[in-house]
């Protein structure tokens, strides 16, 4: 079990990036080092002085920049508390519980070509991850959707890391890519089973697609093939107030601690 640390940050900057993604770039306030982290792990943000905010939020982890020490945290307005980070300035702080949950498998990732979808604000853990496979010597492609592009976050820091394709439900287009109208599980590359490995995160009904579309790929019986990263509904983040809780093949699991990245065979879908 990776130790867990909580820690102020001060942000460096706030990025509205889409109409409701905003982008945190932030760094330990003491200038100490950001602790490592599993592509696919989360943290929780304490939102300070808003009184109808009682519980951490969770926010998967974006990206860990070792050369300029931040920690990117990509996030969707939803509410009251991500209304509030929204509102934060540089040089303010923000208490964070970091790192949580069990990260995306790079076992065996070497000389593996890993697929990586994700739509709407689940395109966040994807960006680490991409990162992290490159550095244990995968090759990389991302496979990103959203309602249109202009929903679609970062698109630019994806195509650094990988070969980016594009699906947008309105037909729009980002010049220079392979962009497809319609949902992720309708673009052509799906059809080709050409990846070794899949990860994914996004909208339930999204990943279950997926799910079906990979299933019948010769590649599904290799271990963690597939991977997806659960958005259950969290509270402490620890394990503790089991409302996160997911029925498994192998019986109740917390996807704050067991998760938020399962295997799909070890899912009852």
């Amino acid at each position: 079990m990776m130790k867990k640390y909580i820690t102020d940050f001060r942000v460096v900057a706030n990025e509205q990036l889409t109409d409701r993604l905003f982008l945190l770039r932030l760094t330990p306030a003491d200038g100490s080092r950001i602790a490592d982290c599993r592509a696919g792990q989360f943290a929780e943000l304490r939102v300070d002085n808003e009184p109808k905010v009682f519980l951490r939020r969770p926010i998967s982890i974006h990206r860990i920049d070792r050369e300029t020490n931040e920690m990117w945290l990509l996030v969707q307005r939803a509410g009251n508390g991500t209304r509030k980070l929204g509102e934060l300035r540089a040089r303010e702080l923000l208490n964070i519980l970091y790192p949580l949950g069990n990260g995306f498998g790079m076992e065996d990732a070497a000389g593996r070509h890993f697929l990586l979808i994700g739509g709407g604000v689940g395109v966040a853990p994807l960006l680490e991850t991409g990162y992290q496979l490159l550095q244990n010597g995968a090759q990389v492609s991302f496979l990103l959707g959203g309602r249109s592009c202009a929903e679609i976050a970062h698109v630019a820091q994806f195509c650094k890391v990988g070969k980016v394709y594009i699906t947008s439900e309105d037909g729009s287009v980002i010049e220079g890519l392979d962009c497809q109208k319609g949902f992720v599980t309708q673009h052509s590359i799906l059809r080709e089973g050409a990846f070794d490995a899949i990860r994914v995160c996004g909208p339930l009904p999204m990943m279950k697609a997926v799910a079906r579309v990979v299933s019948g790929w010769k590649q599904n019986e290799q271990p963690h093939f597939c991977e997806v990263s659960l958005e259950n509904k969290m509270a402490c983040g620890l394990g503790v107030c089991l409302c996160c809780v997911e029925d498994t093949q192998d019986g109740h699991k917390c996807v704050c601690t067991d998760g938020p990245v399962f295997d799909i065979k070890d899912l009852k879908w």
